[in-house]
């Protein structure tokens, strides 16, 4: 172990997921965090794996470390490349905050420094690059703190309605029959 591991707060070390569902939604963050589980029985999260496997078959290796965070793909070109394929970039900002976490996560945790983050788009052929940032650490160490705060509260977060929320697995949970 080195000194840098050592500085890692435990009780601050969290799954991909829920750094994604922190940016998407506070309530979906707090369900996830204590096992009030919906995904599995999601047709959306059916379809983002099927088209994983129709675009990527014969490279996708889903890779998990400590448990923590699951990594769609990873190449080595002359560096470390991570690789997560999202169907739609409809919450780009949740898919570079879990990427930019996993980035984190490498060098701070694990002690793995100039990795390289991409995320795909297949359906739109796009490719976003992630680095991580000096700046994109503190805001990373900002959030590990604010997600603490959240799983940490006997009661979720009260849901807010956004345009996304019809299709999320929480749906009926949150908002019942309306």
């Amino acid at each position: 172990m080195n000194d840098k591991e050592m500085l890692i707060d435990l009780e601050m070390i969290f799954t991909g997921t829920q750094i994604a569902y922190f940016a998407v939604c506070p309530t979906k963050l707090w369900l996830f965090s204590h096992y009030i589980c919906q995904e599995k029985n999601s047709e959306l999260v059916e379809i983002g794996r099927l088209l994983q496997q129709a675009h990527y078959a014969s490279d996708v290796k889903e890779i998990l470390i400590d448990y923590k965070i699951s990594i769609d793909l990873i190449r080595k070109k002359g560096m470390l490349i991570l690789h997560e394929i999202k169907k739609s970039r409809k919450l780009e900002c949740a898919h570079k905050l879990q990427m930019s976490y996993y980035l984190y996560y490498l060098r701070n945790v694990k002690g793995i420094e100039g990795v390289i983050g991409v995320i795909n788009y297949p359906t739109q052929r796009k490719i976003v690059k992630v680095e991580l940032t000096l700046d994109k650490e503190v805001e990373i160490l900002e959030i590990l703190n604010k997600i603490k705060r959240v799983i940490s509260s006997p009661y979720p977060p009260l849901p807010t309605y956004k345009k996304y929320c019809r299709k999320c697995a929480y749906f009926e949970f949150c908002f019942g029959d309306n």
